[in-house]
């Protein structure tokens, strides 16, 4: 289905041209619409396609102008050409989560849990009378790191650019790493190997020099490997207007042409998590202070990002955290079972799809970016550290499935079933990945209740925590 899915994909951005006939346009979006259908047979889960098919089968959907058209198609192309996408969609512009609200509207509120369909996005970072120091929770000093992704106005999204609107946009960053050097130190790397007309860019790195800032966790990867970010054109156009600027102290990021156009970071090894959280809010605002710089926003879903998954905040908060027991398989598996009810989110120590710490560390952070204030994210991490840190404490006790008696496995028909037993496939369970499918179970004929979390053929049983 995969390889059919991208040939279609081709066949039709070579026929969407601008002066095509209505009667060609209609003949593509029936198609489409098909191709969508045929795509959730397999893939149940993947939201781009259930939301575009009912879409183009709508009245706005079926008249969108041809140059419309063209900027939708390849919103969705990446869920077209990856079946097993659960989320499958990018913004091109950002007008587009307006323009296309019809289709964006839906999957956006599905994604992040809104059953209201009514919620508005409210950006809000005062936090100045919380306290945030993990030392009360007994623990040391942590690595802690802050990152949101933003978007300028007036350029388009990552997908949309080509080779010489992403040189461009690194030129308009350049007084805006000036002014921040100016006051954090630091310098400008860049992999674009020139700027065009002869014009040479003094910020130009050598490969080994790019190799030892990948390494550093410093710069991004190559794109290209991501087949998401690659049907969305996102990578397109390799190494021209990528790089990023590091302070002096080397505690300050900001990565340009990734995902978004700016991807701005803060870390540090302390203790007190408002300390990263501010030093990043006063850097946004020292970058958006500079004449040419806004940065986009749309007035339901708050700050503009590429994939809808990041929309609002556009922020992640997160911890390195040692939790041996809950790792002692060496793996995540039971700590992402026991923090997908907390709403956390867990991966490597080197980010997503790497692995955790031969100690046990995990990087841990909310999981939460729409419809929810940046001071609440920073507050639901210290409460999402103090939750797990109280699971972990108590050494998991690892009880085996036992076989089940004649009246277990009557009564079992009126228990839901955990994820393993319910007969989802794996693209519906990563679908599912906003909406938790573990919930705490409370044993009620204990005086004192236990937190129950099914993985697969094991329960991890520990005290319970307030909810």
């Amino acid at each position: 289905m995969g390889s059919s899915a991208s040939t279609l994909s081709d066949d039709i951005f070579k026929s969407l041209l601008k002066d095509m006939t209505a009667e060609t346009k209609g003949l593509i979006i029936s198609e489409i619409v098909k191709k969508c259908n045929e795509i959730l047979v397999d893939n149940p889960g993947n939201r781009c396609a259930k939301y575009a098919a009912e879409y183009l089968s709508s009245e706005e959907g079926k008249s969108l102008s041809n140059e419309d058209a063209q900027i939708f198609f390849k919103c969705i192309c990446t869920g077209i050409e990856n079946p097993d996408s659960s989320l499958g969609c990018y913004a091109m512009t950002p007008t587009d989560y307006h323009k296309f609200g019809g289709f964006f509207d839906k999957l956006i509120r599905d994604y992040h849990g809104d059953e209201t369909g009514a919620k508005k996005h409210v950006t809000d970072w005062s936090a100045a009378n919380a306290n945030y120091d993990v030392k009360k929770l007994g623990q040391d000093e942590l690595s802690m790191r802050v990152r949101v992704g933003r978007n300028l106005v007036g350029f388009n999204l990552p997908g949309k650019m080509d080779k010489q609107e992403r040189i461009n946009f690194e030129k308009r960053m350049l007084p805006a790493f000036d002014q921040l050097t100016e006051i954090y130190g630091g310098k400008v790397y860049s992999l674009t190997p020139y700027f065009g007309d002869d014009e040479e860019n003094p910020n130009l790195i050598s490969e080994s020099k790019y190799k030892e800032l990948v390494d550093a966790h410093v710069m991004f990867k190559d794109m290209a490997a991501d087949s998401y970010l690659k049907s969305a054109g996102i990578a397109n156009d390799w190494p021209c207007g990528r790089g990023c600027w590091q302070s002096e102290d080397k505690m300050r990021i900001i990565w340009f042409g990734e995902e978004d156009q700016l991807r701005i970071m803060c870390m540090k090894k302390g203790s007190d998590l408002l300390e990263v959280f501010t030093n990043l809010n006063k850097m946004l605002n020292t970058v958006e202070s500079i004449e040419g710089i806004e940065f986009a926003k749309d007035d339901n879903y708050g700050y503009v990002t590429s994939c809808p998954s990041n929309l609002g905040t556009g922020m992640r908060a997160s911890v390195h955290v040692k939790i041996p027991n809950l790792t002692s398989d060496g793996t995540d598996k039971k700590a992402k079972e026991v923090c997908k009810p907390l709403g956390l989110s867990v991966r490597g120590t080197g980010g997503e799809h790497t692995p955790i710490g031969a100690d046990g560390t995990v990087d841990i952070s909310p999981s939460a970016r729409l419809f929810i204030r940046e001071s609440e994210i920073i507050g639901k991490l210290y409460e999402g550290i103090e939750k797990l840190m109280a699971i972990e404490n108590q050494s998991p006790i690892i009880i085996k499935e036992v076989p089940k008696s004649p009246i277990e496995k009557t009564n079992e028909e009126s228990v839901s079933p955990t994820v393993a037993e319910s007969g989802k496939t794996k693209n519906e369970q990563a679908a599912s990945e906003s909406t938790p499918e573990h919930t705490p179970k409370y044993d009620q004929l204990s005086p004192t209740p236990v937190l129950a979390i099914t993985a697969g053929k094991e329960t991890i049983v520990a005290p319970p925590f307030e909810a």
